[in-house]
This record gives structure tokens, sequence and C-alpha cells, in this order.
């Protein structure tokens, strides 16, 4: 991530469009987190993004990484699967180890499920197999990382998705990536999301497990730590 490109956030025009100052112009960037970071995009603060050569795009860049109370912040939510399947084949996962399938996206339901994992018996069919959702989180409250910061119907349905692979005796997972690195442990956010918030303690009382992993980011490299958190569930 050496090309990228230091810049000063200004607006955010739309859900993915931020307004960005780069040498006293005002350049549009791609915005790759459909959260609402509020916390996040305050006018002055600065970013760094990441130019894209694709003639195709509507904007030459995209907000990568931004700075937020001394850290440097992974703004691209998109990636945190390809994160978190990259920690996995390299061991960084232990609760996720020994598999010999590491795939992605894979549908059940209505919904997508980020990763799928699974063993092969001698027939070489899948078995032991296991589904993960992946939540990328930058919301942080007093050193806790928080999820969703705005209210995500489509998270809880993958809870509920999860809930029903469980009940089929399939392993199941949902994985709070955080990628602020003030954030040292994990709660749902029961104040902005009651219903995900709900679900979520459902889930885990149903079997679905909780891992919870932060990333270390630098503008060479964001990747994750080698060791789970601690996540409290309570209201």
């Amino acid at each position: 991530m050496t090309d990228l490109v230091k810049a000063i956030f200004r607006n955010r025009e739309n859900r993915f469009i931020a307004e960005v100052e780069i040498d006293g112009e005002i350049v549009r960037a791609h915005l790759p987190n459909t959260g609402r970071c509020k916390e996040l995009l305050i006018d002055g603060v600065t970013v760094y993004l990441k130019p894209s050569d694709n003639p195709n795009r509507k904007t030459k860049y995209s907000l990568h990484l931004i700075e937020n109370n001394g850290a440097l912040v992974a703004m691209y939510s998109q990636q945190a699967s390809k994160i978190v399947i990259d920690a996995i084949l390299n061991g960084k996962v232990k609760e996720l180890s020994g598999y010999d399938i590491v795939g992605s996206e894979k549908t059940i339901g209505n919904s997508r499920i980020d990763i799928y994992l699974a063993n092969l018996d001698d027939d070489n069919n899948p078995v032991d197999e296991a589904y993960v959702e992946v939540k990328s989180v930058t919301l942080i409250k007093d050193g806790i990382a928080q999820f969703p910061d705005a209210p995500t119907e489509r998270g809880r349905k993958h809870l509920e998705e999860l809930i029903s692979l469980k009940k089929e005796g399939i392993r199941s997972v949902v994985f709070f990536l955080i990628e602020h690195p003030n954030g040292n442990s994990f709660r749902p956010n029961w104040e902005n999301d009651p219903k995900f918030s709900k679900t979520l303690k459902r889930a885990y009382d149903e079997g679905v497990e909780i891992l919870v992993y932060k990333t270390e980011n630098t503008l060479e490299n964001i990747e994750l730590v080698e060791n789970s958190l601690k996540f409290n569930l309570d209201k």
C-alpha cells in the first residue's frame, strides 16, 4: 500500500462518496464502508487514499485508512473477509484451523455467508462443514468495540441463517473483526440496534460461536493480530 495518497477529509457526499482535499483541491473518493462512521468522518481529519487505474471507475481514489485518536483505522470493510481468510490460511485463527477447504461467499437461504470451511472424506466429499460470517467493526467507545454503528436488518438476517445452520448440526460462527486498533474487547451496540443485539445473544445461546479479533494497521499493510479478544453480550 505504499502508493497511498495522503489527504484531508472534508465531507461525506452520500453513502458511497466522500469529498477529500488533496493539495488544496477537492476530490471525490469512493467510501468502501456503508456504516455511519460519524465518529471517524470528521472534517479536517487525515485520510489515506488508494488510487485506482481503472478507467471505468467514477472516482480515482478509495478511502482506505483514516486517523482517529492516534490510530490508523481501516475503512475498507469489504476486505474484512479476505483479511480473515488470509489469517485462517496462515494459521493465525486457532479456532478455525485444520480445514482442508477454505472458500468464500457460499449462498445459504437468502444470504451469502462470507467464509465456507470443510474437511474432505476419503472420497473427497466435504464433511465437518463450517460457515463464518465476518463483520467489520470500527466504532469504539471507551476502548470497547461495538457493532453495528447503524441498524442493520441485513446483518440480523445473517445471524438468523447461522442459527438455522446450527440447528441442522452445522458449525456456525460470527466473526467480529475490529479494524480500529484502540478496540480491546467487544459488545453489541444495544443502544443503536437492539434487534441485532438481541438476535446475536440468541444466536450465541443457540450455539453459534462468536470470535473477536482485531487488525494491526500500517500504511503498508492491514493484518489480523494473532490472539482472540473477549466479548460481553449483556445489555
